[in-house]
């Protein structure tokens, strides 16, 4: 009889387990790409101060809503006195139980760099799950993983959390494709199915459509299509399927469709309150890539950021429209074609798979302008709210993986000479590397020690859709209702309170706040000076419904009930 391995020796096993590595190397690789952010992460932010402070919040909020009243998640302190704000754009409510840990703005915002460095993290895991369970070896792995988290287009998503969390999507079909024992290699193998795996993709799926629709949506359809397609195999063959894998995608599959109505609810209500929501069709052509797009990076990528200058002075909106998924992946992808572990009939279907969501990701820039592209899936439930087509990039960016990880594979069952297997093992640094940039992480200001007590309505100047994340955020200690909110559309009684306070304190402003149930006005001086509210640092209360309390920081109006 042999003897249990000793404790010790169960633990070193673990330690060197490859999922242990896989998930310490995507934590290393996280936190070197996206350096500096774990280094001030209680003052600093990636990026900007504006779309990330505003996705500080709401991580902020979701976690206070769950704690206090979760029947009110969709009623948010910001945008008062509309309902359903917390619905105006992607909420990141997967998120939601970061945001039971710790409270006010300090917390929220090294919630938010945490977040921010493991999204990444888990777009490695996620790539290198996939294309493992699809066939590929270790080295194709972690080229995958590379390659799909450190992808350049990333760096012009700095700023949007909600696009640069997609390790989920890879991580899911990698869970379903084990769930039923399915890889690109083998096929079908009724002894490898995983029912319990099938559940935890479709969950996993289902976090990922809670992150967001502008990326959530086109997943859904994926995942349909992917259902009609393996529906149609199986017709064809009529392989054995067990009553647990049936009933393990029937209870997966409701939990999905369940996660899908609880998040469309809200948004339709939206839709229907402002219908200008839905983009038009015109709207599109303002983020539409060209082709010329998919081949240029961003500026902050050390490695290729000067090289294109001159190519994202001509694309215009360079923040949606520099698109490169990295030269890396592009040579590997075209290597596959001819080298690969997929079979030839794979390859091609693969590569025609990169071509069209290089095709659907050009919107009203594709062939015909778009018409019969984009347009046909513009049609469906949920695209017409989408504003950016460039996004389906991070399809192109999987399958690219996924082709360049069946051209390593081969390589590496063909190299048997050492010095030329230990080139082969460096691709995956080379995927890095395109990853590395020059990202800012400025300092976000502290907030006025008044805004801890002013009475709440309150609207805190300055005011506008790219800088109302700043007094969202300082918001997180105690969320005031207050009329301030940055979304992806400015509500009609926002916007008229925002150029109301252009003339503030004035008696048609003053009518106006009262009327919307504003009980006090913040006037943060630092932020004002320099901005069309500056005036409100002097107003003067003569005649007016209205007390004046000035601080060092700021200056605050109380309006008469």
């Amino acid at each position: 009889m042999i003897p249990p391995p000793a404790p010790k020796a169960r633990w070193w096993a673990r330690l060197w387990h490859e999922w242990t590595l896989v998930v310490l190397g995507g934590l290393a690789l996280a936190a070197l790409v996206t350096w500096p952010t774990l280094r001030h992460p209680a003052t600093t932010i990636p990026s900007d101060i504006g779309d990330p402070t505003m996705q500080a919040w709401q991580m902020a909020w979701s976690g206070h809503a769950l704690r206090t009243d979760p029947l009110s998640l969709w009623q948010a302190n910001a945008f008062f006195p509309e309902a359903n704000s917390f619905a105006f754009t992607d909420t990141l409510l997967g998120y939601a139980p970061a945001g039971l840990i710790g409270s006010g703005p300090v917390a929220a915002l090294v919630r938010y760099n945490v977040v921010f460095v493991l999204a990444v993290a888990l777009a490695f895991v996620g790539a290198y799950a996939l294309v493992r369970q699809l066939g590929a070896g270790r080295v194709a792995g972690a080229l995958a993983g590379a390659g799909f988290a450190c992808a350049p287009w990333r760096l012009a998503q700095a700023g949007h959390l909600q696009v640069l969390s997609t390790g989920g999507i890879a991580l899911a079909l990698a869970m379903l494709a084990r769930g039923h024992g399915w890889s690109l290699r083998h096929g079908y193998r009724p002894d490898r199915v995983r029912p319990g795996w099938a559940v935890a993709g479709w969950c996993v799926a289902a976090w990922q459509l809670s992150l967001g629709f502008g990326i959530g949506v086109p997943f859904g359809y994926v995942l349909g299509l992917v259902c009609v397609v393996a529906l149609v195999g199986w017709l064809r063959r009529r392989p054995p399927l067990t009553r647990r894998l049936l009933l393990a995608d029937g209870v997966g599959l409701t939990v999905f469709l369940a996660v899908a109505a609880f998040m469309a609810s809200p948004y339709l209500r939206v839709a229907e309150q402002f219908p200008y929501v839905r983009r038009s069709w015109q709207d599109l052509t303002w983020t539409s890539p060209p082709l010329r797009g998919f081949f240029t990076s961003p500026s902050t990528s050390i490695v290729w950021g000067d090289m294109f200058a001159d190519a994202r002075a001509d694309l215009g909106h360079r923040g949606e429209v520099s698109l490169l998924p990295g030269y890396t992946l592009y040579a590997l992808a075209a290597l596959g074609l001819v080298l690969s572990v997929w079979t030839l009939r794979q390859r091609l279907l693969l590569a025609a798979a990169v071509v069209a969501s290089i095709v659907l990701g050009m919107g009203t820039q594709g062939p015909g302008g778009g018409r019969f592209t984009y347009g046909l899936p513009y049609v469906l439930p949920g695209f017409d709210g989408i504003r950016t087509p460039g996004r389906l990039v991070v399809w192109t960016t999987l399958l690219l993986a996924v082709l360049a990880a069946g051209s390593v594979t081969a390589l590496a069952r063909r190299i048997a000479w050492r010095p030329a297997a230990l080139a082969l093992a460096l691709l995956p640094l080379l995927a890095m590397a395109e990853g590395l940039n020059t990202t800012p992480h400025p300092s976000v200001p502290a907030a006025p020690p008044v805004l801890a007590t002013a009475e709440a309505p309150l609207l805190v100047l300055p005011s506008g859709a790219t800088i109302d994340g700043i007094p969202m955020l300082w918001a997180t200690d105690r969320f005031p209702a207050m009329v301030n909110g940055a979304a992806a559309f400015t509500p009609p009684r926002q916007g008229a309170a925002r150029a109301a306070a252009l003339h503030f304190p004035d008696a048609s402003s003053v009518a106006l706040l009262r009327a919307t149930g504003v009980r006090s006005v913040v006037v943060v001086r630092d932020q004002v000076v320099g901005t069309p509210y500056e005036g409100t640092i002097w107003g003067t209360t003569s005649g007016l419904p209205l007390t004046r309390v000035d601080t060092p920081e700021a200056v605050v109006y109380l309006l008469d009930p």
